[in-house]
């Protein structure tokens, strides 16, 4: 399939094969066209997160997903996408012939040489957990703390902090435990503009636990990260989403396939066999270890005492606290937590980076 063949989804095909293409494309958009070809809306990264954010169905079709008011050009008109893609800040305008089939497309990316802003998290604190143990990488956390770990020739950790500081952040805690002396060697010599602070835990106090200890430090909105994730979105968009949602946490999720390799089996009142499904796809929020939190969370922790994130987003909900959720596709998570995880991701990465090998 080549790159104009992954622009285009037809009006039938499912949500979660929708999200595939978008995936494939690395556009953040695809073009929802009928059996004939001709063009009928767009789907955007964002018109999926809007739809799912409503609780919308990943088995729902292109044509219900997708913006049918988008704009679209005739060939006569081209001249004009450059001043509309400029005024209206869309990802591209499709040009399209008296039929209304797609002739070409026009990127914001490439004609208008669009740079994107890098401001979004100033002064916005960020919060690393970099204190765990690593036992499900092992040999290789034997040697050096997860967060050191090379993917590429950078380590994940540092990679973490880079996809902040693109977008402005400049002011990073660290929370450190295992090996913690190798982690503040190697961030001691670098040649950085941003600051480290390290929270030193005594003992390992979970990922909530470790946020205890930064009562009376952080007094505005922050975010909390893995340090054994990466995550390809706009932080900036997922900061404006949580203020304007009002959430108190909001957790960024990945929608995760997962295929059963055989076939699957309903049965009907009698015990018998009423429908067959091979090979079935289903699809699920799942937590990427991401998350914005309000610095009211810090007052709700437990000082000193062992607490995962989760179980005090569990609490909330109890609680009807507001807690919400910003999606993103499969593609855009990167998990190192095991083995097989972090083969992936440094084969992902290195395919992005184009090394040669």
């Amino acid at each position: 399939m080549n790159e104009i063949d992954r622009l285009y989804v037809n009006e039938s095909l499912n949500l979660r094969n929708v999200l595939k293409q978008i995936d494939a494309n690395g556009r953040k958009i695809v073009f929802v066209v009928n059996d004939k070809g001709k063009f009928l809306g767009t789907i955007t990264d964002g018109d999926v997160r809007r739809w799912i954010l409503k609780n919308g169905s990943i088995d729902a079709i292109a044509s219900e997903v997708m913006n049918d008011n988008s704009i679209v050009l005739f060939e006569s008109k081209r001249e004009e996408a450059k001043k509309i893609l400029k005024k209206k800040n869309i990802i591209a305008i499709p040009i399209v012939n008296k039929e209304r089939k797609i002739v070409d497309i026009v990127f914001s990316s490439e004609y208008l040489g669009y740079v994107k802003s890098s401001l979004g998290l100033k002064d916005i604190s960020i919060i690393i957990m970099a204190g765990g143990l690593g036992t499900r990488l092992h040999p290789y956390t034997k040697i050096l703390p997860k967060p050191l770990i090379p993917i590429g020739d950078t380590p994940i950790l540092e990679r973490i902090i880079n996809r902040f500081t693109y977008y402005g952040a400049n002011k990073f805690y660290l929370t450190v435990n295992y090996k913690k002396n190798m982690i503040k060697s190697y961030f001691n010599e670098l040649d950085v503009e941003y600051s480290i602070s390290y929270v030193e835990e005594s003992e390992p106090l979970g990922t909530g636990g470790s946020l205890s200890l930064l009562k009376g430090k952080i007094g505005k909105t922050f975010f909390v990260s893995n340090c054994d994730i990466l995550i390809d979105a706009e932080y900036d968009d997922i900061l404006k989403h949580h203020r304007n949602s009002g959430n108190k946490i909001t957790i960024v999720t990945s929608v995760k396939n997962f295929i059963i390799p055989y076939g699957v089996f309903k049965l009907n009142e009698d015990g018998c066999i009423s429908e067959v499904y091979e090979k079935p796809e289903y699809s699920y929020l799942v937590n990427t270890g991401m998350y914005v939190l309000e610095p009211e969370v810090l007052n709700d922790i437990p000082y000193g005492q062992y607490c995962n994130l989760p179980d005090v987003i569990k609490s909330y909900i109890k609680e009807n606290i507001k807690v919400g959720i910003y999606p993103i596709s499969e593609q855009a998570w990167m998990d190192m937590g095991q083995l097989s995880e972090m083969k992936d991701m440094v084969e992902r990465i290195e395919e992005k980076e184009g090394y040669n090998k």
